[in-house]
C-alpha cells in the first residue's frame, strides 16, 4: 500500500525515548504538520546524513511551524545511542514490527547493490494538523533531501 497526496494518513503509537508517541499527539502539537521520515538504520552513512540534514534545517522547519519525526526499524537502543552520536534534537521512533512503515508504503522490496530485499524503502510524508499527507516522497537520496523538501512546501 502506498500513501499519496490527499490520503488520510495512517494513525501510529509508537515507542521512543520518552515513552509511546501517537501520531494524534503530534498532529495536535504542531502549527503547519509533521514531517514523518522513515529511514533504515541508525548510525549508518545514508542514514547519519539525512538525520544530521534535519538536524541541521530544524530550526527553519520549526520556524514554519513543522515538528520532524524519524522512524527506523531499528529498537530504543539504538536510537537513544544515535541521537546522542549526532546531537539530534527531533523525536526518534521505534517500528521494530514493520507495521507503521507497511502502513505508510515504507516498508517492502527494494533495490539494494542490485539485488531485491525486503527493507525500509526511504521515504517521507508531510502530514497537515488535520491528518491529511499534503507531501508524499518515496526512494528518497538521503544528501540534499531536506533542501529539496523544503523547497517543494515553497518555504523560502
Amino acid at each position: 500500500m502506498s500513501i499519496v497526496v490527499g490520503d488520510q494518513a495512517p494513525a501510529f503509537e509508537l515507542s521512543g525515548p520518552k515513552g509511546n508517541v501517537s501520531l494524534s499527539e503530534l498532529l495536535k502539537s504542531s502549527k503547519k504538520g509533521v514531517v514523518v521520515y522513515f529511514y533504515p538504520r541508525a548510525n549508518t552513512p545514508g542514514c547519519t546524513t539525512e538525520a544530521c540534514d534535519f538536524r541541521d534545517n530544524l530550526a527553519r522547519l520549526e520556524s514554519y511551524g513543522y515538528q520532524v519525526v524519524g522512524i527506523s526499524p531499528d529498537p530504543l537502543s539504538k536510537l537513544e545511542k544515535f541521537a546522542a552520536d549526532h546531537e539530534l534534537p527531533f523525536l526518534l521512533l521505534s517500528d521494530e514490527n514493520h507495521e507503521v512503515m507497511s502502513a505508510y508504503g515504507a516498508w517492502g522490496p527494494k533495490q539494494n547493490y542490485g539485488k531485491t530485499v525486503i527493507g525500509t524503502i526511504r521515504s517521507t510524508f508531510v502530514i497537515d494538523p488535520k491528518g491529511k499527507v499534503v507531501l508524499a516522497k518515496s526512494n528518497v537520496r538521503a544528501k540534499g533531501h531536506v533542501e529539496r523538501l523544503i523547497k517543494e512546501l515553497e518555504l523560502d
